[in-house]
């Protein structure tokens, strides 16, 4: 009978705190997270649509674009669906088999974009420093390995971290200082020892975002190096525009990550650190498709062609 009393209040559910409790900025936030979702979803979708129909954007360098913009869709919907609800009910809860649910999608999700952003870096590194051989190296077999992986070592890192939280007594409240649950704050409700849980995050977790940062980053300070040949200065401006817009989404996203999840626990304050994840969770999938596609002239040919096709036929 106690063990079964014990299992009960393991499986009791959490309830999230939330962004705020003032009802006029519960409304506020609201509007503003349904337009955000909106247009993560609907860009995103877009791009999906537009790189499958169009022949001529059939490439390695979309195919990974392909990739983010499905995995963006993903990585919101873990999170600002719920969130969205929240603002509207009175009792934020979560159940325990949900909250399992969404640290699992959320963090996966996460891994793999770090991931991806680090293949699609790898592309235009031989695309732009090793022009010749862009066909052999970058052929779709190679695509298909990159991607594989990427979803593979995204599921498995967050399928370690979710097993690790999730086997602690949360037996000092139930209450999440946050909008959704993250490992944080399931850190922070737990009577037991957290030392491994640390080293799991630090580890795995940490092996993944910052093997994934460093070569992104080696990657584009070899694409520098290559456009800084270029002879023409209009050449010159068009890369680094674009080399430009793509380094701030990766310091964004990377940044923002790194900043949650690897420094040490006793520097958290959820209060100020539940703000942060908006920023790589919310804001860098909307941004995305703007950044990588949709600022790309090839994308707007490719736009532009299916809708006067679809005009003609009507």
């Amino acid at each position: 009978m106690a063990m079964a009393n014990n299992q009960t209040i393991w499986l009791q559910d959490f309830t999230l705190l939330g962004l705020t409790n003032n009802a006029k900025n519960e409304l506020i936030l609201f509007v503003f997270f349904l337009v955000v979702y909106v247009v993560t979803v609907l860009g995103n979708s877009l791009m999906v649509i537009t790189i499958t129909l169009s022949s001529t954007l059939h490439s390695p360098m979309y195919f990974f674009l392909r990739n983010l913009s499905i995995l963006d869709v993903c990585y919101s919907t873990s999170t600002v669906p719920k969130l969205l609800l929240d603002f509207l009910s009175d009792v934020k809860s979560i159940s325990f088999f949900e909250c399992v649910a969404q640290l699992y999608s959320f963090i996966s999700f996460g891994g793999i974009e770090c991931l991806l952003l680090a293949a699609m870096a790898g592309d235009r590194y031989v695309a732009i420093c090793m022009p010749l051989r862009y066909t052999e190296v970058m052929n779709w077999k190679m695509c298909m390995i990159l991607a594989t992986l990427c979803w593979i070592i995204g599921l498995l890192n967050s399928l370690a971290h979710t097993v690790f939280t999730f086997r602690l007594p949360f037996c000092r409240s139930r209450s999440l200082n946050h909008f959704f649950c993250d490992i944080p704050p399931l850190l922070a409700l737990s009577c037991a020892d957290t030392t491994i849980n640390e080293v799991v995050v630090y580890t795995a977790g940490g092996s993944v975002i910052v093997v994934s940062f460093m070569l992104t980053i080696l990657s584009y300070i070899f694409i520098v190096k290559s456009i800084l040949e270029i002879r023409t200065t209009t050449g010159r401006q068009k890369a680094f525009s674009t080399c430009a817009s793509h380094l701030v989404v990766v310091m964004l996203y990377y940044g923002t990550i790194v900043f949650t999840y690897l420094r040490p626990t006793s520097t958290y304050s959820l209060d100020q650190d539940r703000v942060v994840p908006i920023l790589y969770g919310i804001i860098t999938p909307m941004l995305n498709p703007i950044i990588y596609s949709l600022r790309n002239k090839e994308v707007h040919g490719a736009l532009t062609k299916a809708i006067l096709r679809k005009h003609r036929r009507h």
